[in-house]
This record gives C-alpha cells, sequence and structure tokens, in this order.
C-alpha cells in the first residue's frame, strides 16, 4: 500500500494502462510538456514520448474527432476534457458518434474511448471552469459514465475505463485532487470490484445517503456527525452513473426505509432524480418517506465567493436526513 494523492493514483494508473497496451495513447490540451492544468499527467510523456501523450490543439471537437478515428484503426485513446465547461464544443461528437457506432454497426466498429473530465466546484474557479455536466451524458444511451471518489477508485477504475471496449465518461473530482489515500497499485483492475458497481461505503440503519465522486467524503462527514446525535446513516459511494447499481441501493433501501440523494449538479433533470424515482418504484412499499434530494442550486454556477452556499455541503446534507427522519429544523424549506 502507498499514500498518494488523488491525482498521483490517477497518473500511477494511466502509467500502468500506458505499459501494459502499446495501442493505448493519452489526448489533450497541455497534458504533455506541462503535464495538466491540474498536473495529473506529469511526467508521462517524458517516459512514453510524444507519440504516446500527444499535446493537442485548443479544440475539443478536433480533439474527440481524432480519438474516434484512432478507436476505429484499434487505438485506446485516453482524452482529457481540461475543465468540465469546455466539453460542449465535443458534445455532438460523443453523443453522436462516440455513443452510437458500436449499436448502429451491431458490434462490428468499438469505440474504446475513455474520456476524462475533471468536474464540480469548490476550487475557486472562474466561469466555466466548475460545472457538473454528467447527466447530459447518463440520458445518452451508448455511454459508460463514471464519478470516483477516493484514490484507490481513481487508480483502479481509470484502467477498467480504458480496458473497455465501451466509451467510458470518467468524471474526476477536481476539489479532491489532492485528498491522499492507501492505494494498492498491485490490484489487478479485471478482478477488481467492477466499475458498474457502487459501494457500501458506511453501514447504517436508519436512512441511506447516496453520493458520489466529490461529496462522497462529505456524506461520510454526515454520517459521523449525525452518528453523534444516535443516527444511523448507510453511506453508498454510486461509482457508476450509467448504468446505476440500483441492486445495491435497493438492498439498503429495504433495510432503512429512507433514502436521501446528493450532487452538486443541479436539481431539475439531475441523477438524484432519476435515483429517487426508480428507488421508489422498487421499493414503494419500504419507504417510510419521500426520497429527499440535497443538491446544487438551479441556476448558473455562481462567483467563487459564493460557491460554497450553492454546494451542497455538511449542514444541508443533515438536513435532509431530518426531514427524510421526519425531523422538522431551520432548514426544512430550503430547494435543493
Amino acid at each position: 500500500m502507498t499514500q498518494m494523492t488523488f491525482a498521483r493514483a490517477i497518473n500511477s494508473g494511466l502509467r500502468k494502462s500506458l505499459e501494459n497496451d502499446p495501442k493505448v495513447i493519452l489526448m489533450g490540451e497541455d497534458i504533455g510538456t506541462l503535464g495538466g492544468v491540474f498536473r495529473v499527467t506529469d511526467g508521462l510523456q517524458k517516459d512514453f514520448g510524444t507519440h504516446r501523450v500527444v499535446d493537442t490543439p485548443l479544440a475539443e471537437s478536433a480533439i474527440m474527432g481524432t480519438a474516434v478515428g484512432l478507436a476505429y484503426r484499434g487505438y485506446r485513446p485516453v482524452v482529457e476534457i481540461q475543465f468540465d465547461g469546455f466539453i460542449y464544443p465535443a458534445f455532438d461528437q460523443i453523443v453522436s458518434q462516440v455513443a452510437k457506432l458500436h449499436y448502429r454497426t451491431q458490434g462490428a466498429v468499438k469505440m474504446p474511448i475513455t474520456i476524462r473530465v475533471p468536474f464540480g466546484g469548490g476550487i475557486g474557479s472562474p466561469e466555466h471552469h466548475s460545472e457538473s455536466p454528467e447527466a447530459y451524458f447518463t440520458h445518452t444511451s451508448g455511454l459508460r459514465v463514471v464519478s470516483v471518489s477516493n484514490p484507490q477508485d481513481a487508480h483502479t477504475v481509470i484502467q477498467q475505463a480504458i480496458l473497455s471496449d465501451d466509451p467510458v465518461l470518467y468524471f474526476e473530482p477536481k476539489r479532491r485532487y489532492h485528498d491522499k489515500g492507501e492505494v494498492d497499485e498491485g490490484i489487478d483492475p479485471r478482478t477488481a470490484l467492477p466499475m458498474d458497481s457502487a459501494r457500501v461505503v458506511t453501514e447504517g440503519t436508519d436512512v441511506t445517503l447516496v453520493a458520489y465522486g466529490p461529496l462522497v467524503k462529505t456524506a461520510r462527514d454526515a454520517a459521523i456527525a449525525a452518528a453523534d446525535e444516535g443516527v444511523s446513516i448507510e453511506v453508498i459511494d454510486l461509482r457508476s452513473l450509467a448504468p446505476v447499481d440500483y441492486a445495491s441501493v435497493e438492498a439498503s433501501v429495504r433495510k432503512t426505509g429512507r433514502l436521501v440523494v446528493t450532487h452538486e449538479a443541479g436539481q431539475s433533470g439531475g441523477l438524484g432524480a432519476e435515483v429517487a424515482a426508480s428507488i421508489t418504484e422498487r421499493c414503494f412499499y419500504h419507504l417510510e418517506t419521500a426520497p429527499v434530494r440535497i443538491t446544487g442550486f438551479d441556476i448558473p454556477y455562481p462567483y467563487s465567493k459564493l460557491e460554497m452556499h450553492h454546494l451542497p455541503g455538511l449542514d444541508r446534507i443533515l438536513d435532509g436526513v431530518d426531514r427524510a427522519l421526519g425531523r422538522p429544523n431551520s432548514l426544512s424549506g430550503l430547494e435543493g
């Protein structure tokens, strides 16, 4: 086991993939000489060369179109979108080509493309640098969408995504890049927990709290705080956003009878709505109360000085738990 940051864990996973398969190619803006804006790819171009770690022009659509061509020729391109809000120029390529080619060719054409997306807020960035666009892609059939929350998963799941013959959007919570954790670099990604499986992070009996990406740590903190008041929260790290591991969430809700879902993205049309609706259909007679969503507000992402009011924090999540338990408090009138 090695102690490493979230960012370094991704770097290590990319390095292993480059070592294990000469068809793996990294592409992105400033990922080579600079090592990426967040230094996630630091040192990889030096060790593997400019033909394997490619600094691209500032043109997301062109980058993604090139990745499609490489996938056609049997390569496994790994594309970095420098910031979440920069993905939209490549949106047409992703949803119109990448997501559909495998299906429309009846499997003759595979699209083993991994799209790395630093996402979410919490780092004081300017406009278009703190988006949460995951719901656009979970709505698109043909794409796998994952979001990791800890260094071990960051290391293992990036390798699993690259090994997949399906296109994978790999959402990295940028405010967790400097978080440290134990990483076993010897875990075989082929035998590790599959990337489309959820994980129970904290066991509990009173409320199921579902989170992913940047808010898993906050959800764990909420479980610790609630335990001081005698409330037992079961925290589930969703990990895969498409497909969703509903079996794991359902098993938890059948035990607790209550569901709270939290994410940074806005509430309307967000993934939390889909999880809440699906679990209500599956667990209607086991639910003691309606599911509760704790999300970002339905507004354009605010200025950095205001972002911590926008992002779900410990207090708002605990308020959601109180609502699920039927315990009124001062925040109960807030939307999201």
